[in-house]
C-alpha cells in the first residue's frame, strides 16, 4: 500500500488520515505528550538532565514515540544549536514511521542582564520585553519582531512559539505579569494579533500559515492574571483565581481577537477560578472551560496543551516540585491524565507518562477514536509546517547567516531605545536630554558606566558628579531556593534600606532613576520625594533595555516612544485594596497607564 503521507503531492487531511491508520496504539499515545529537553555538551543529543530529572532524549523518541519537545536553554552556539535538533530529526527518521520532531520554546528574544536568564537569548538578537512592545504601541514593530523572532526560530528548526503570553496584568503583585502585554484588554489584543502575526507569517512578513511559519500557542486561558494576592499557581500557596470585580469576560477579550487572527495553540492556567460559574479545579482539567467555553462558545478549532506538570510530582533544582493539579490533588495519575483528556485538552505539556494512557485505553476508560481526535490535530500541524519534507531539516550556513545578524540585532537595539518610557523630567542639570559631548560628569550607580563614556565624562563616585544615575530593577520578596527564586512576586516596595540609599543621592546630587519594570513597582518616594529629600530629578522606565541602548536616549540620540503598559500604584496598601481581576483599579496611581513624556 503506497505511503501517502509521505507524499508532498497529496492534501494534508489526505496524509493525516494515512499516516494515522498505519500507527500503533503506543504511537498515537506518543503524540499526545510535549516534555522538556536540553541539548548535550557541545550540542550533543542529551543523556539525561540531572536538574530537571529527565532521562535520555534518545529514549523518549524511540522508546515512547513521543515527538514533541520544549527546548530548555541553549548550546552555545548558532551553528550547535542547529546541529542538535538536525539530530533529534534524523533519530526520529529513523523510527518505524519516520514521524519528525517538533521543537518548542519559550521566549527567547528579550534582552537581560541576567546571566542566567540570558542563556536562553545566546546569539539571537535582543529586543525589549513583551510589555516594551507594549510601550511602544505600535503594531507594525510587534509584528516585524515577530516576523524577525519566527525567522530565527526557523533557522535553528524551532517550530513552536509557547507564547504570546496575553493574560491582562490586573493584580500587580503577580509574578508573570513580566511576559504580558500590560493590563489594558484593549492594547494586549492589538499587540497580540500582531505578534501571531509576525511569528505565523500571515501578515505583511509572510506568505500565510505554512512552511515558513513558526506556530504560535497563546497563553495562558482564559487569562492568568487575577491570581488571589498575586501568587503564582506553579506553586499550592498561589492556586486560586480569584474575581472580586466580577470581570470575567474582560479577561477573555485578547484570546477571543487572537482566535479571529488564527492562532493555532492555546495553553490554559494552571489556576483554579473560585467563587464562579465553573468548576473549582485548575483550567487544564476544567472541561467547562476547555470544550464548553473555549471549544464550542469561542470556535477554537487548534491545538490545547496543557501547562507543564500537571500529572506527576516531580524534583526540580533539587526540590520537590508536586503536580499542579489544583482541585484534584485528591485524584491518582491516572484519574488526573483522564480528566484533563475529557476536559478537551489535546496534549500534555511537561509530562511523559505514556503508560497512563496506554492503561486507560486498555481498561477501556478511553477510546482509540477520542485519541485519534487529538492526534489528527498534532499531525496536521507537522504536515502544515513542512516538517515531513523539506523543513526537516536546516541548514547550519543559513542558520549561522540568520541568527543573530547585524540587521536583526540593530532593528532590537532600536527597538529597546523606543520603548524606554520618560516619567517624569525636571529642570536642572539632570534635565533630559543631558548634553553630550563630554560636558556632564557622571556617576552610574548599578550600571555599566563604559556605556556611556561616548557622551560624558565618568567619574568614580557621586561626590565628583554634576550627574548621577541609578540603574534600579523592580522590587520583590524571596520566595524560596530552586526553581521558586526566579518568580518575582510580592511586595512592590523598595525596601527601606534600598529607599534611603537611592534619596540620600537624590539630596546630594541631581539623580536620574532608571527602573527596569517587570511589575508596577513603587516610585512615589522618587518621583514626588520625602520631607528629608527630594525625589528623583528624572525618572525613566524600561522593560529591558542595555545600557547601549539608554545612553542613546539619554543623551538625545535616539527619541523614546514609551507609554506604560500599566498604572504604577501609590503604595501597596492600594495594591491590596484593588480588585485582582479589575484593570486600573488602585486608587490615586502616581503614574497612569499610557503616560510618557516626549524629549
Amino acid at each position: 500500500m503506497p505511503e501517502l503521507y509521505k507524499d508532498s503531492t497529496a492534501s494534508t487531511p489526505e496524509r493525516v488520515e494515512d499516516l494515522l491508520s498505519r500507527m500503533t496504539i503506543e504511537e498515537k499515545v506518543g503524540q499526545l505528550f510535549q516534555q522538556m529537553i536540553a541539548p548535550g555538551p557541545g550540542g550533543t543529543v542529551s543523556e539525561g538532565d540531572p536538574i530537571f530529572g529527565l532521562p535520555p532524549t534518545r529514549s523518549l523518541i524511540e522508546d515512547q514515540q513521543i515527538s514533541h519537545f520544549n527546548v530548555l536553554g541553549a548550546p552555545d552556539t548558532t551553528r550547535e544549536f542547529a546541529q542538535w535538533i538536525n539530530s533529534l530529526q534524523e533519530i526520529a527518521e529513523n523510527t518505524r514511521l519516520g514521524i519528525p520532531v517538533s521543537i518548542s520554546s519559550d521566549p527567547r528574544h528579550a534582552f537581560t542582564d541576567n546571566p542566567a536568564a540570558a542563556l536562553m537569548t545566546r546569539t539571537f538578537s535582543q529586543w525589549p520585553e513583551t510589555l516594551g512592545l507594549a510601550a511602544i504601541g505600535d503594531e507594525d514593530i510587534t509584528e516585524e519582531f515577530g516576523d524577525i523572532a519566527r525567522r530565527e526560530y526557523i533557522a535553528v528548526g524551532i517550530r513552536t512559539a509557547l507564547h504570546p503570553q496575553i493574560d491582562l496584568a490586573t493584580e500587580a503583585r503577580w509574578a508573570r505579569g513580566n511576559g504580558t502585554f500590560g493590563e489594558d484588554a484593549t492594547l494586549t489584543a492589538r499587540m497580540g494579533c500582531a505578534y501571531v502575526r509576525g511569528f505565523q507569517g500571515t501578515g505583511k512578513f509572510g506568505e500565510g500559515f505554512g512552511t515558513t511559519s513558526v506556530s504560535a500557542m497563546a497563553k495562558h486561558f482564559p487569562g492568568g492574571g487575577p491570581q488571589l494576592d498575586g501568587e503564582d499557581p506553579h506553586f499550592e500557596y498561589g492556586r486560586e483565581q480569584v474575581y472580586p470585580g466580577g470581570m470575567f469576560d474582560l479577561h477573555l477579550e485578547p484570546f477571543k481577537a487572537i482566535i479571529v487572527e488564527g492562532t493555532r495553540q492555546m495553553m490554559p492556567y494552571y489556576g483554579m477560578p473560585v467563587g464562579t460559574e465553573w468548576e473549582e479545579v485548575g483550567f487544564g482539567f476544567n472541561k467547562g472551560i476547555l470544550t464548553d467555553l473555549l471549544r464550542n462558545k469561542m470556535g477554537f478549532e487548534g491545538i490545547i496543551c496543557t501547562d507543564w506538570g500537571l500529572i506527576s510530582d516531580a524534583e526540580i533544582m533539587g526540590q520537590p516540585f508536586p503536580a499542579r493539579a489544583w482541585g484534584v490533588e485528591h485524584l491518582s495519575e491516572k484519574e488526573r491524565a483522564l480528566k484533563i483528556i475529557e476536559a478537551g485538552a489535546d496534549q500534555f505539556g511537561g509530562e511523559t507518562r505514556t503508560d497512563l494512557i496506554l492503561e486507560l485505553v486498555a481498561e477501556g476508560a478511553l477510546t482509540e477514536d477520542r485519541i485519534d481526535a487529538s492526534v489528527r490535530r498534532l499531525l496536521a500541524e507537522k504536515f502544515e509546517l513542512g516538517l515531513f519534507d523539506d523543513k526537516r531539516y536546516v541548514d547550519l550556513d543559513e542558520a549561522e547567516r540568520i541568527v543573530g545578524s547585524e540587521e536583526f540585532r540593530a532593528k532590537g537595539l532600536a527597538a529597546q531605545r523606543a520603548s524606554i518610557t520618560v516619567l517624569k523630567n525636571s529642570e536642572g542639570a539632570a534635565h533630559l536630554p543631558l548634553a553630550g559631548d563630554q560636558q556632564v560628569r557622571l556617576f552610574v550607580d548599578g550600571g555599566n558606566a563604559e556605556a556611556y563614556a561616548a557622551y560624558a565624562t565618568i567619574v568614580d563616585s557621586a561626590e565628583d558628579a554634576d550627574v548621577v544615575l541609578v540603574r534600579a530593577k523592580t522590587p520583590f520578596e524571596e520566595r524560596g531556593p530552586g526553581f521558586e527564586a526566579f518568580f518575582h512576586a510580592g511586595s512592590l516596595e523598595f525596601t527601606d534600606e534600598e529607599r534611603e540609599r537611592i534619596l540620600a543621592l537624590c539630596a546630594a546630587k541631581p539623580v536620574i532613576m532608571d527602573i527596569y519594570l517587570e511589575r508596577p513597582a513603587i516610585i512615589t518616594p522618587f518621583a514626588e520625594g520625602t520631607e528629608e529629600a527630594p525625589g528623583a530629578s528624572a525618572i525613566v522606565a524600561n522593560y529591558g533595555a542595555s545600557d547601549e541602548a539608554l545612553a542613546d536616549v539619554l543623551f538625545g540620540a535616539s527619541a523614546p516612544k514609551g507609554r506604560l503598559p500599566f498604572d504604577l500604584p501609590r503604595s501597596m496598601a492600594a495594591v491590596v485594596e484593588a480588585n485582582s481581576d479589575t484593570p486600573f483599579d488602585t486608587k490615586d496611581p502616581v503614574y497612569r497607564f499610557g503616560h510618557g513624556l516626549s524629549l
